[in-house]
């Protein structure tokens, strides 16, 4: 099987899983979206555990790390839903996360801080994104189904506009090329203008919620910004380890870092400003 059979099956899995994840009634599960949940607390790990092999983070620290963030994925999930159980998982996440950086005392180490940092910024980058995801379903469950599907139609746009422009006498104006020589200032502005007639189209059907049209074009703005920025902040991480890609966990596109990359900063971004300050302003 050829790259491309291989990236378009892997793709099409891929988006079926996430979609159907989505757009399964909720009902089904006691009003907790349980399909979408086990999903992404599961992509969360294996995401976190290639964070980790990229560092060359030993075997313990790792386990620890995935453990952590499944512990933290719960510890949302049930908060968001009004469970008290996750006072519960938030001292475990706690435990576990103490314990990752005391076991360092019982090893003979050359640079625990190094291996602490590391093991931070994996729950902040990795897991933390991921577990905000379920704050965002909790709200509206098409908003989130939108998120992904505008950083979908930005990359798109992105790849369709910037191979366009490339092709010119002078060819297209790179944005980043240190960090992602592919991308180009031509690619972003396609991106966005891909973007908007998505949220006008989510707008339309309702997807939106309350929100206005305008609020709407900007969330799709914003989805698609932080999305490319995400992206971005992946690129220099692996770049600075001289990989190419994050895993092999997908065929055809590389790790699970590499396809939720777009993720790690949108959902923050989504959650914080579209979902959370707009129910306590």
């Amino acid at each position: 099987m050829n790259n491309f059979f291989k990236r378009t099956l892997s793709a099409i899995v891929y988006a079926g899983l996430v979609l159907s994840s989505i757009l399964l009634e909720p009902a089904c599960f006691g009003g907790h979206p349980l399909l979408f949940g086990v999903l992404m607390m599961i992509l969360s790990a294996l995401a976190v555990r290639e964070f980790h092999a990229l560092l060359d983070s030993d075997i313990k620290i790792t386990t620890y790390a995935m453990i952590a963030s499944v512990l933290l994925f719960c510890t949302l999930y049930f908060l968001f839903y009004g469970d008290i159980v996750w006072r519960t998982l938030l001292l475990a996440y706690v435990a576990v996360l103490l314990m990752a950086m005391i076991v360092h005392l019982f090893r003979a180490e050359v640079n625990p801080i190094a291996s602490w940092g590391n093991l931070c910024a994996g729950q902040l980058m990795v897991a933390l994104p991921f577990a905000l995801m379920n704050g965002v379903m909790m709200y509206n469950k098409w908003l989130m189904l939108a998120v992904f599907i505008l950083l979908w139609v930005n990359d798109s746009g992105a790849y369709i506009v910037g191979s366009l422009t490339a092709k010119r006498k002078n060819g297209n104006h790179k944005m980043f090329p240190r960090v992602s020589p592919a991308k180009s200032w031509e690619g972003l502005i396609g991106g966005f203008v891909f973007d908007l007639v998505a949220g006008y189209v989510f707008f339309r059907i309702g997807w939106m919620g309350d929100m206005s049209l305008v609020n709407s074009l900007f969330f799709a703005l914003a989805a698609g910004g932080f999305g490319t920025l995400g992206d971005l902040m992946e690129s220099l991480f692996k770049r600075s380890l001289g990989v190419k890609d994050s895993g092999k966990f997908m065929p055809g596109h590389g790790g699970v870092l590499d396809r939720f990359d777009s993720l790690l900063l949108a959902v923050p971004v989504v959650y914080f400003f579209f979902v959370y300050l707009p129910t306590i302003l």
